[in-house]
């Protein structure tokens, strides 16, 4: 029931906005949420992506780097055990053609920049290509590292402020007479280096890290951030397993919480990892920018769409508007209305045609019915007078009387300001005041000299019998009060039911004051007419007492003003009453 009030009250333009809202336009906009969905999920697969790629094509290329290199000094530890020379492997390791081997590796592999060939006591020459300084110490390092198990020893050396990254290879091994040696390498990493800062773009940071949780070398971020990622939940898992990790996670630097991106993947032959990672808030700038311009586009469209829609509706909904507005005009009372406008589609131009067709007919059935009903009222207005002037015919006397009173009626009734529809039912009410006459015997009107008290009392039965008889005229009903009670008086002292002060009709009370204004200044069978300044000096004197000051106020007022005159019997009868005056009595 409610949506039915509110469907009732919504206006046809704003109803086809809604609907091309819920039709269109939410769709659009439920699509464009959707696609920013599923298009913020792609960017954030496509930038672990990127970081997996990142991670897993360094890792893989780095741990392949320093296998080739073990892989080249355990054959060159072989070829000095394998070959027939001298038993002492001191004096071996210091034959010339050794050294032109070393030499030969050193040439034909530049990554490879330091190469020792040392028995189990640490003897043995060194041979170098281009030697960084401070090497020593990770070369023994690694030596210490081997001891005397079988696994090669990896060693990182280098920072950013010492140049490029190197890493120590120390490879044990064993002759088929038993004899060890280790054969340590010095690699340059200029691989890690390049490929570092070729990714370590749009705050993309690059680690290789080792266990215990140790960074080695980074690109892309400060020292704090090296910390931080040392001291991460990240990083001890990885220590804990050593496998590839992808994901987000909180890292914490300077106590302020940033998420990351991050892939971890581990370079096997050492031992190590490499880390990519990327805030979070940078890696979804794109997707911010790919939301930001998603919602622009489809808030153009969609404002586009309701620019449209408005535009539309607007056309489409102006023609009924323009017929509603006639409608109501005629409902009002102005028929004749027509329309005139540009319809959009064929029903809205016959529905225009058509009302404009009807309008026409309205109008002429109106103005039928309008005439119909004036001659209506004109005949009733008629026969009303002439079955005054029969009552008026009764006692000549008072021939004319119910006019004169009639007309002194409608003046004090203006006077008072009251509406025309009210004046006019004075003015009819005044004209029938004296309606009850008809039912009192000749013999009583016409009596010349004063009556007796039964006459007088047989007189005073006008009002009832007059009321009686309107009573039975629906039309007329509005008329009684003035009909019975213009002969009550304001003190309660008149007749017929003694009414007192407001309690008697305002109709009446006007009535009364004109009635005895005609009655003083019209000859009469026990008096003479006198003259209209001792009526309105005798009207004055009574104000308070029979009649309404009020009244008497508005019947003086007029009188100076010349409004009321002094029609003598025989005077030419009010004129008929206006179109509007003869409306209300019906």
């Amino acid at each position: 029931m409610a949506s039915r009030g509110f469907l009732h009250r919504l206006r046809l333009q704003h109803l086809l906005i809604v609907v091309l809202l819920v039709g269109g336009i939410v769709p659009l906009a439920v699509n464009s949420f959707m696609l920013i969905r599923q298009n913020r999920g792609l960017l954030m697969t496509q930038e672990m992506s990127n970081l997996t790629r990142s991670a897993r094509s360094l890792s893989v290329e780095l741990n392949g780097y320093l296998v080739n290199a073990s892989g080249l000094l355990e054959q060159l530890g072989r070829s000095v055990l394998a070959a027939p020379a001298s038993s002492n492997l001191v004096d071996r390791l210091r034959e010339p053609w050794v050294s032109s081997l070393t030499q030969d590796l050193l040439a034909g592999h530049p990554e490879l920049l330091v190469v020792r060939v040392l028995n189990a006591e640490g003897v043995g020459p060194q041979y170098t290509a281009s030697a960084p300084p401070g090497l020593k110490e990770a070369l023994d390092d690694a030596f210490v590292g081997v001891g005397d198990g079988s696994d090669i020893v990896y060693r990182f050396y280098g920072s950013a402020a010492q140049g490029p990254p190197l890493a120590v290879v120390a490879i044990p091994v064993e002759g088929a007479g038993g004899e060890r040696l280790v054969v340590e390498g010095v690699v340059g990493l200029d691989l890690l280096e390049t490929f570092s800062r070729r990714e370590a773009t749009d705050d993309v940071g690059v680690f290789l890290v080792a266990r215990p949780a140790t960074v080695l070398w980074s690109v892309g971020a400060d020292s704090a951030v090296e910390v931080a990622l040392a001291e991460s939940d990240l990083m001890r898992r990885f220590v804990d397993v050593p496998h590839a990790q992808t994901g987000r996670y909180e890292l914490m630097v300077g106590g302020k919480s940033i998420e990351m991106l991050t892939r971890v993947s581990p370079v096997e032959a050492p031992g190590w990892g490499v880390v990519v990672q990327k805030p979070a808030s940078k890696a979804f700038i794109a997707i911010s920018q790919m939301v930001y311009n998603t919602a622009l586009s489809t808030g153009v469209l969609i404002a586009l769409a309701l620019a449209l829609a408005l535009l539309a509706t607007r056309k489409v909904s102006r023609p009924i508007r323009e017929l509603s507005r006639m409608s109501e005009e005629i409902a009002d009372g102005g028929f004749g209305k027509r329309v005139e406008i540009d319809p959009v589609g064929s029903e809205i131009d016959a529905l225009a045609r058509n009302f404009n067709l009807m309008s026409s007919h309205v109008e002429s059935s109106v103005e039928r019915l309008r005439q119909a009903a004036q001659q209506n009222q004109e005949l009733f207005i008629g026969s009303m007078r002439a079955f005054i002037t029969a009552v008026d015919a009764k006692d000549p006397y008072t021939r004319g009387h119910s006019e004169r009173v009639a007309a002194h009626s409608r003046t004090i009734a203006r006077q008072l300001g009251l509406e025309p529809e009210m004046e006019h039912r004075v003015w009819v009410g005044a004209l029938l005041h004296d309606v009850g006459k008809i039912g009192i015997e000749d013999s009583i009107l016409t009596k010349e000299g004063v009556l007796t008290s039964e006459e007088y009392e047989e007189m005073k039965r006008h009002p009832v019998i007059g009321a009686e008889i309107m009573s039975r005229i629906r039309q007329l009903r509005h008329m009684i009060p003035a009909i019975r009670w213009h002969h009550e008086a304001w003190n309660g002292k008149g007749y017929p039911d003694g009414l007192v002060g407001e309690r008697i009709p305002l109709m009446a009370r006007i009535v009364g004051v004109a009635d005895t204004f005609d009655a003083i200044t019209t000859n009469r069978p026990y008096q003479k007419a006198y003259e209209p300044a001792f009526a309105v000096q005798k009207i004055r004197e009574l104000a308070g007492q029979r009649f309404d000051a009020k009244v008497v106020t508005a019947f003086l007022n007029a009188f100076e003003a010349g409004r009321i005159q002094l029609r003598r019997p025989g005077a030419a009868a009010v004129g008929a009453p206006q179109r509007s005056e003869a409306s209300a009595v019906s």
